[in-house]
Protein backbone atom coordinates (compact mmCIF):
# COMPACT_ATOMS: atom_id res chain seq x y z
CA UNK A 1 0.00 0.00 0.00
CA UNK A 2 2.91 2.53 0.78
CA UNK A 3 3.86 2.14 -3.01
CA UNK A 4 0.85 2.68 -3.81
CA UNK A 5 0.57 6.15 -2.21
CA UNK A 6 3.82 7.08 -3.18
CA UNK A 7 3.25 6.35 -7.13
CA UNK A 8 -0.13 8.30 -6.37
CA UNK A 9 1.15 11.14 -4.75
CA UNK A 10 3.81 11.67 -6.84
CA UNK A 11 1.52 11.52 -10.18
CA UNK A 12 -0.93 14.22 -8.58
CA UNK A 13 2.60 16.15 -7.22
CA UNK A 14 3.83 16.01 -10.66
CA UNK A 15 0.96 17.31 -12.61
CA UNK A 16 0.65 20.37 -9.77
CA UNK A 17 4.33 20.98 -10.10
CA UNK A 18 4.25 23.80 -12.88
CA UNK A 19 1.01 25.12 -12.02
CA UNK A 20 1.52 26.94 -9.11
CA UNK A 21 -0.32 30.34 -9.37
CA UNK A 22 -2.38 29.04 -12.83
CA UNK A 23 -5.11 28.21 -10.86
CA UNK A 24 -8.39 29.15 -13.61
CA UNK A 25 -10.70 29.04 -11.17
CA UNK A 26 -10.45 29.68 -7.54
CA UNK A 27 -13.70 29.51 -5.28
CA UNK A 28 -14.05 29.63 -1.10
CA UNK A 29 -15.65 27.12 0.94
CA UNK A 30 -18.81 28.13 2.22
CA UNK A 31 -18.64 30.56 5.38
CA UNK A 32 -14.96 30.66 5.40
CA UNK A 33 -13.54 33.79 3.32
CA UNK A 34 -9.88 32.96 3.22
CA UNK A 35 -10.23 29.13 2.85
CA UNK A 36 -9.34 28.69 -0.64
CA UNK A 37 -10.17 25.88 -3.35
CA UNK A 38 -8.96 25.27 -6.78
CA UNK A 39 -10.22 23.22 -9.54
CA UNK A 40 -6.82 21.70 -9.36
CA UNK A 41 -7.92 20.30 -5.75
CA UNK A 42 -10.62 18.41 -7.46
CA UNK A 43 -8.51 17.26 -10.08
CA UNK A 44 -5.22 15.65 -7.77
CA UNK A 45 -8.00 14.45 -5.43
CA UNK A 46 -9.90 12.49 -7.94
CA UNK A 47 -6.13 11.03 -9.72
CA UNK A 48 -5.62 10.05 -6.16
CA UNK A 49 -8.78 8.20 -5.91
CA UNK A 50 -8.99 6.81 -8.56
CA UNK A 51 -5.67 4.75 -8.39
CA UNK A 52 -6.82 3.53 -5.18
CA UNK A 53 -10.07 2.53 -6.33
CA UNK A 54 -8.24 0.58 -9.10
CA UNK A 55 -6.49 -1.22 -6.50
CA UNK A 56 -8.44 -1.41 -3.37
CA UNK A 57 -12.18 -0.27 -4.69
CA UNK A 58 -13.62 -2.28 -0.97
CA UNK A 59 -11.16 0.58 1.20
CA UNK A 60 -12.81 3.57 2.70
CA UNK A 61 -11.61 6.98 1.77
CA UNK A 62 -11.74 10.39 3.32
CA UNK A 63 -10.68 13.08 1.22
CA UNK A 64 -10.82 16.77 1.78
CA UNK A 65 -12.84 17.68 -0.72
CA UNK A 66 -14.58 15.25 -1.59
CA UNK A 67 -15.36 13.92 2.33
CA UNK A 68 -15.63 10.09 3.36
CA UNK A 69 -17.51 7.84 0.93
CA UNK A 70 -19.83 4.88 2.10
CA UNK A 71 -17.39 1.93 2.33
CA UNK A 72 -17.01 0.45 5.73
CA UNK A 73 -13.81 -1.13 5.95
CA UNK A 74 -10.71 -2.06 8.42
CA UNK A 75 -8.22 0.23 5.88
CA UNK A 76 -9.19 4.20 5.51
CA UNK A 77 -7.23 6.28 3.11
CA UNK A 78 -6.74 9.82 4.73
CA UNK A 79 -5.96 12.93 1.39
CA UNK A 80 -4.64 16.34 1.41
CA UNK A 81 -4.53 16.54 -2.66
CA UNK A 82 -3.42 20.21 -1.89
CA UNK A 83 -2.01 20.90 1.36
CA UNK A 84 -1.07 24.78 1.14
CA UNK A 85 -3.82 25.50 -1.15
CA UNK A 86 -3.73 29.42 -0.63
CA UNK A 87 0.12 28.80 -0.86
CA UNK A 88 -0.42 27.24 -4.33
CA UNK A 89 -3.11 29.60 -5.72
CA UNK A 90 -0.59 32.26 -5.39
CA UNK A 91 2.30 30.56 -7.02
CA UNK A 92 4.44 30.16 -3.70
CA UNK A 93 6.29 26.66 -3.49
CA UNK A 94 5.28 25.42 -0.09
CA UNK A 95 2.39 22.97 -1.35
CA UNK A 96 2.29 19.30 -0.53
CA UNK A 97 0.50 16.24 -1.47
CA UNK A 98 -0.55 14.40 1.56
CA UNK A 99 -1.91 10.41 1.28
CA UNK A 100 -1.86 8.54 4.96
CA UNK A 101 -3.50 4.87 5.18
CA UNK A 102 -5.02 4.14 8.66
CA UNK A 103 -6.00 0.57 9.76
CA UNK A 104 -8.83 0.13 12.58
CA UNK A 105 -7.98 3.05 13.83
CA UNK A 106 -4.16 3.65 13.91
CA UNK A 107 -2.05 5.70 11.04
CA UNK A 108 0.52 2.53 9.41
CA UNK A 109 1.37 4.63 6.74
CA UNK A 110 2.07 8.17 5.17
CA UNK A 111 3.14 10.04 2.11
CA UNK A 112 4.02 13.68 1.68
CA UNK A 113 4.93 15.03 -1.22
CA UNK A 114 6.84 18.14 -1.77
CA UNK A 115 6.65 18.20 -5.61
CA UNK A 116 8.51 22.50 -5.77
CA UNK A 117 11.20 20.43 -4.47
CA UNK A 118 11.15 16.39 -5.52
CA UNK A 119 10.91 15.82 -1.97
CA UNK A 120 9.28 12.30 -1.08
CA UNK A 121 8.62 11.72 2.41
CA UNK A 122 7.28 8.30 3.67
CA UNK A 123 6.54 6.22 6.98
CA UNK A 124 5.26 2.93 8.10
CA UNK A 125 4.87 1.88 11.48
CA UNK A 126 7.33 0.60 13.16
CA UNK A 127 10.05 0.66 9.71
CA UNK A 128 11.27 4.01 10.61
CA UNK A 129 10.69 7.62 8.55
CA UNK A 130 12.46 8.32 4.84
CA UNK A 131 13.17 11.58 2.67
CA UNK A 132 13.52 10.61 -1.07
CA UNK A 133 15.02 6.66 0.58
CA UNK A 134 17.27 8.20 3.28
CA UNK A 135 16.44 7.87 6.90
CA UNK A 136 15.57 10.88 9.01
CA UNK A 137 15.76 11.83 12.62
CA UNK A 138 13.98 14.96 14.51
CA UNK A 139 16.66 17.29 15.80
CA UNK A 140 18.63 17.30 18.71
CA UNK A 141 17.55 20.33 20.11
CA UNK A 142 17.17 20.35 24.04
CA UNK A 143 16.70 23.86 24.86
CA UNK A 144 13.55 25.82 23.63
CA UNK A 145 15.34 28.88 23.58
CA UNK A 146 17.80 27.56 20.69
CA UNK A 147 14.61 25.66 18.84
CA UNK A 148 12.85 27.00 15.96
CA UNK A 149 9.19 26.24 15.48
CA UNK A 150 6.31 26.23 13.73
CA UNK A 151 2.67 27.59 13.72
CA UNK A 152 -0.60 28.37 11.66
CA UNK A 153 -3.59 30.30 12.27
CA UNK A 154 -7.46 28.89 11.40
CA UNK A 155 -9.70 30.54 8.66
CA UNK A 156 -11.95 31.69 11.51
CA UNK A 157 -9.46 34.03 12.90
CA UNK A 158 -11.73 36.99 13.34
CA UNK A 159 -13.50 35.02 16.07
CA UNK A 160 -11.04 32.66 16.86
CA UNK A 161 -7.40 34.45 18.23
CA UNK A 162 -6.50 32.08 20.80
CA UNK A 163 -3.27 31.17 18.77
CA UNK A 164 -2.19 34.48 18.51
CA UNK A 165 -1.43 34.49 22.51
CA UNK A 166 0.45 31.05 21.94
CA UNK A 167 2.13 32.58 19.16
CA UNK A 168 3.13 35.85 21.27
CA UNK A 169 4.42 33.68 23.69
CA UNK A 170 6.90 31.63 21.85
CA UNK A 171 8.09 34.89 20.14
CA UNK A 172 9.93 35.03 24.18
CA UNK A 173 10.77 31.45 24.40
CA UNK A 174 12.38 30.27 21.17
CA UNK A 175 15.20 31.16 18.56
CA UNK A 176 12.60 31.62 15.78
CA UNK A 177 8.74 30.92 14.96
CA UNK A 178 7.91 30.32 10.94
CA UNK A 179 4.62 30.01 9.74
CA UNK A 180 4.81 27.76 6.26
CA UNK A 181 1.46 27.62 5.15
CA UNK A 182 1.37 23.87 4.89
CA UNK A 183 0.32 21.71 8.20
CA UNK A 184 1.94 18.65 6.03
CA UNK A 185 5.36 20.26 5.17
CA UNK A 186 5.88 21.80 8.84
CA UNK A 187 5.32 18.18 10.19
CA UNK A 188 7.84 16.98 7.28
CA UNK A 189 10.32 19.43 8.62
CA UNK A 190 10.09 18.29 12.57
CA UNK A 191 10.44 14.72 11.19
CA UNK A 192 13.36 15.51 9.34
CA UNK A 193 15.11 17.94 12.10
CA UNK A 194 14.53 21.42 10.04
CA UNK A 195 12.21 22.46 12.69
CA UNK A 196 12.28 21.49 16.46
CA UNK A 197 8.57 21.50 17.20
CA UNK A 198 5.76 22.85 15.15
CA UNK A 199 1.77 23.18 17.21
CA UNK A 200 -2.00 24.35 15.58
CA UNK A 201 -5.26 24.48 17.14
CA UNK A 202 -7.65 24.02 14.29
CA UNK A 203 -7.16 20.89 11.49
CA UNK A 204 -8.24 18.11 9.90
CA UNK A 205 -7.33 14.75 9.91
CA UNK A 206 -6.35 15.22 6.24
CA UNK A 207 -3.52 17.51 7.43
CA UNK A 208 -1.64 15.78 9.81
CA UNK A 209 -2.78 12.12 9.06
CA UNK A 210 0.87 11.21 7.22
CA UNK A 211 2.57 13.97 9.13
CA UNK A 212 2.27 12.84 12.70
CA UNK A 213 3.50 9.17 11.72
CA UNK A 214 6.25 10.21 9.82
CA UNK A 215 7.57 12.68 13.17
CA UNK A 216 6.92 9.57 15.42
CA UNK A 217 8.75 7.05 13.30
CA UNK A 218 11.63 9.79 12.82
CA UNK A 219 11.71 9.77 17.05
CA UNK A 220 9.50 12.59 17.86
CA UNK A 221 6.56 13.27 20.04
CA UNK A 222 3.03 14.21 18.85
CA UNK A 223 0.27 15.08 21.78
CA UNK A 224 -2.75 17.61 22.26
CA UNK A 225 -1.54 20.61 23.85
CA UNK A 226 -1.65 19.36 27.06
CA UNK A 227 0.51 16.67 26.66
CA UNK A 228 -2.03 13.89 26.13
CA UNK A 229 -1.82 11.41 23.39
CA UNK A 230 -2.58 13.02 19.78
CA UNK A 231 -5.27 11.95 17.54
CA UNK A 232 -5.71 13.20 13.91
CA UNK A 233 -9.53 13.80 14.74
CA UNK A 234 -8.74 16.29 17.27
CA UNK A 235 -8.64 20.20 16.07
CA UNK A 236 -5.54 20.58 18.02
CA UNK A 237 -1.91 19.06 17.21
CA UNK A 238 1.49 19.38 19.07
CA UNK A 239 4.78 17.96 17.76
CA UNK A 240 8.36 18.48 18.91
CA UNK A 241 11.49 16.47 19.00
CA UNK A 242 10.23 15.23 22.33
CA UNK A 243 13.20 16.99 23.65
CA UNK A 244 11.20 20.35 24.29
CA UNK A 245 8.30 18.91 24.63
CA UNK A 246 7.41 19.48 27.54
CA UNK A 247 8.44 23.40 27.64
CA UNK A 248 6.10 23.80 24.80
CA UNK A 249 2.99 22.44 26.84
CA UNK A 250 3.86 24.74 29.55
CA UNK A 251 4.27 27.78 26.89
CA UNK A 252 0.49 26.44 25.62
CA UNK A 253 -0.72 25.83 29.17
CA UNK A 254 -0.10 29.78 29.78
CA UNK A 255 -1.47 30.91 26.93
CA UNK A 256 -4.77 28.44 27.83
CA UNK A 257 -4.68 30.44 30.99
CA UNK A 258 -4.88 33.76 29.21
CA UNK A 259 -0.73 34.34 30.01
CA UNK A 260 0.46 36.86 27.56
CA UNK A 261 3.14 39.93 28.19
CA UNK A 262 0.79 41.71 26.15
CA UNK A 263 -3.72 41.21 25.87
CA UNK A 264 -4.96 40.38 22.42
CA UNK A 265 -8.41 41.36 22.23
CA UNK A 266 -10.75 40.51 19.50
CA UNK A 267 -11.95 43.08 16.91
Amino acid sequence: MLELAIDAAREAGEMLKDLAGKAQRIDRKAGEETNLVTELDRTSEAMIIKRIKARYPDHEILAEESGRNSRQSDYRWIIDPIDGTTNFAHGLPIFAVSIGIEYRGAIIAGVVYDPTRDEMFTAEKGRGAFLNGEAIHVSATSRLIDSVLATGFPYDIKTNRGNVVHFENFLFEARALRRLGSAAIDLCYVACGRLDGYWELSLNPWDMAAGVLLVEEAGGRFTDLRGRPGSIYSKTVLTSNGLIHDHMVGVLQRGEAGGSDRAVKGP
